[in-house]
């Protein structure tokens, strides 16, 4: 009983833990630096404003050994921007720096340091064709980063799992959700699609509750006999959230389905990490019989969070 007991207290802790955060919606907080060609080898530079603060008090940007910096100025000699380019303090309050380069031949190029790819090489062109492998290396990784960061994503994605169960049918939920939340992903991010963030965190935040709602009960609702449908519907709303963090990183102009792709990549990369631990964590417990009582514990927790999301998401629409 004592088992049973803590359990129960680690859960009630957590719950309370996640709904002290503020709502989450699918935003990054990405800062914006452009620099733009002058003349050969010179360049200005600036950081685009931060939203409370100067973003040059948390990150510091560090140029190319050739290069030298007065003010926000940047001189790089006859040979040009070229060499390893890094931003200090990225990971910290920022989650990544996006790098807009404006050359003077009008040509213009997007780079990306995150945490996890802290360095990007420069060409000293916008048209180097070793481009592409940077920029899908670090929006897969940003993909990756989004969803596991955002707690509201991946509490609806355990919903799912503790409706439909580790069975068969779960392959196709997981591939409906996957294909619908794709399909508004690359509509909205290529602008077919636009819908204000408002309304779509407060849906997020709603879908949430029902499917925790539904995986409470046996009884043989539409979500219970055709989890994949319900799963598909709410993922053309997750896609339009994904699609609002794609929209603060940017989508670099010269490979943007590159981009795009790789982005969604990543986020399916982290769907099936959450899906591979949670696999884990049903094998480890199978054969506790306290199981089932965690099982409806973590439920109520689920859909009490989500509801106190809906409720000031429902606010923000009409603020």
């Amino acid at each position: 009983m004592s088992r049973i007991f803590i359990a129960l207290r680690a859960v009630l802790m957590l719950v309370l833990a996640v709904a002290a955060l503020p709502a989450p919606a699918h935003e990054m907080s990405m800062a914006e630096m452009q620099l733009r060609e002058t003349q050969r080898g010179v360049f200005t530079w600036q950081w685009m404003a931060g939203e409370k603060r100067p973003i040059s008090q948390d990150l510091t940007p560090v140029w190319p050994e050739r290069c030298t910096a007065e003010a926000n100025m940047l001189r790089c000699g006859e040979q040009g921007l070229t060499g390893t380019l890094s931003v200090k303090g990225v990971g910290e309050r920022y989650s990544a720096a996006v790098i807009k380069v404006f050359w003077l031949d009008g040509e213009s190029r997007v780079y990306t340091i995150t945490k996890a790819q802290p360095t990007v090489q420069l060409y000293g062109a916008a048209n180097d064709p070793r481009g592409m492998g940077e920029i899908a290396s670090a929006y897969t990784l940003l993909g990756v980063e989004h969803i596991l960061g955002g707690v509201d994503h991946l509490l609806f994605v355990i919903g799912l799992l503790f409706l439909v169960g580790f069975q068969r049918r779960l392959v196709w939920t997981i591939t409906a959700f996957t294909a619908a939340h794709s399909l508004t992903l690359a509509s909205s991010a290529l602008g077919l699609l636009t819908l204000r963030s408002p309304p779509v965190e407060a849906t997020i935040a709603l879908s949430i509750v029902l499917v925790a709602s539904e995986a409470l009960h046996q009884r043989q609702t539409l979500a219970r006999r055709w989890p994949a449908v319900v799963a598909f519907l709410f993922g053309l709303v997750h896609g339009l959230g994904f699609a609002g963090a794609l929209k603060d990183i940017g989508l670099p102009e010269n490979h943007l389905l590159v981009a795009l792709l790789t982005f969604n990549v990543g986020v399916e990369i982290g769907q099936l990490m959450t899906v591979g631990a949670c696999w884990c964590m049903w094998r480890l417990t199978a054969r506790w019989p306290a199981a089932q009582r965690l099982r409806t514990a973590l439920l109520y927790g689920i859909g009490s969070v989500a509801a106190y999301w809906s409720w000031l998401r429902i606010a923000a629409v009409f603020a």
